[in-house]
């Protein structure tokens, strides 16, 4: 049953919501929908509003969004934790990638045409029906996938800058996949197995470990009932990875650092257990290690459309022929974000969680 306060509330919002309309229209602008961030705190706050249809600058192209996507990163947001970055946009709207269809384009575009299907990675702007984004930071769609499968610029690109970028990798070296059943970890899996990379894997269920298995990972384990340290070790006869990609942060932190190799890369992607941890400045001096870290949302946009482009270069070719292939774990109707981020929340996932826009 619903209260006499919360019914007078939902209409004091519907008001103001037909008021903001109401006065768009009669600046001649053309209304479109989008999830505007007006307060922060639990999934109820994502709700749909009217929005004057975003305009288009000389080297930007407007995407009318088929699909966008749900990141750890949107959760924060959404409760004020990982604001965008400046200059401010007019609406706080999140969601960092997209795939749609090309409706217009600036006067100094050249890589794009109208109705080309584009994926883009997105400082904000995903949950909406339309986004313009400079061109630089959109690429055309594989051809083998469709726009629902080309929701997911922001956990590929996270994955390629953290394996490539970030730890150097190189053909058979070994690496240790924390999470390999989320969307960063197993986007990052794929790439690292197309590039004749060692895969080991950690994830948290029987089902998860059976799923990493079939993306062809050498090593998968099951954190819930074994010791990842031995399980590395004994894979490795005691040598040791190359590199660590962890999303955990705190409580994995020695336990990275002991079982890479000498002069082996740690690269921290998340740190859902914590941001904080002792660090043994003697073991990182002695076995020549180095810790890094990637985000990519607060970085200068040069740097993101030398990421950008060279990923679009690098694997177009590969999702063409299916050796990478989109993991998505359910389509959700895009009104139904909330949900979409309840679930997330749970890690129960396996692969992306889409909103299907159109």
């Amino acid at each position: 049953m619903i209260s006499h306060e919360r019914c007078s509330a939902n209409r004091a919002l519907s008001s103001r919501s037909n008021i903001v309309s109401d006065s768009l229209k009669s600046k001649g602008m053309v209304l479109v929908k989008a999830m505007v961030l007006k307060e922060y705190g639990g999934p109820g706050v994502l709700r749909v509003q009217e929005i004057g249809r975003p305009e288009v600058g000389p080297e930007e192209i407007l995407i009318e969004i088929a699909a966008t996507a749900v990141n750890r990163a949107d959760l924060l947001e959404r409760q004020g934790l990982y604001p965008p970055p400046p200059p401010a946009p007019r609406y706080q709207i999140p969601g960092l990638e997209c795939a749609g269809t090309v409706i217009a384009t600036g006067e100094r575009v050249i890589g794009f045409n109208i109705g080309d299907r584009a994926m883009a990675l997105l400082p904000g702007g995903g949950y909406a029906e339309y986004v313009a984004v400079a061109e630089d930071m959109a690429w055309l769609v594989p051809e083998a996938l469709n726009l629902t499968q080309a929701a997911i610029p922001e956990v590929y690109l996270t994955a390629f800058d953290a394996l490539w970028d970030k730890a150097e990798l190189m053909p058979e070296d070994r690496v240790l996949i924390h999470a390999a059943a989320g969307g960063v970890g197993s986007a990052a899996v794929q790439l690292a197995l197309a590039a004749g990379v060692q895969v080991a894997a950690t994830v948290g269920s029987e089902k998860k470990r059976q799923f990493v298995s079939k993306l062809g990972a050498h090593r998968v384990i099951n954190y819930r009932d074994q010791d990842f340290v031995a399980a590395i070790q004994h894979w490795t006869q005691g040598q040791g990875v190359q590199a660590v990609i962890d999303f955990v942060g705190q409580s994995y932190l020695q336990r990275n650092l002991q079982i890479l190799a000498a002069g082996g890369t740690l690269v921290i992607v998340g740190t859902l257990s914590g941001a904080e941890a002792p660090v043994n400045l003697g073991q990182v001096l002695n076995r020549r290690l180095t810790i890094r870290g990637t985000a990519l949302r607060s970085r200068q946009r040069y740097d993101k459309m030398r990421l950008v482009q060279t990923f679009a270069r690098r694997t177009t070719a590969d999702f063409n022929s299916g050796r990478l292939k989109p993991i998505i774990d359910r389509i959700i109707p895009w009104e139904q974000a909330g949900e979409a981020h309840r679930i997330l929340a749970t890690n129960q996932t396996i692969g992306k969680l889409v909103l299907k826009v159109r």
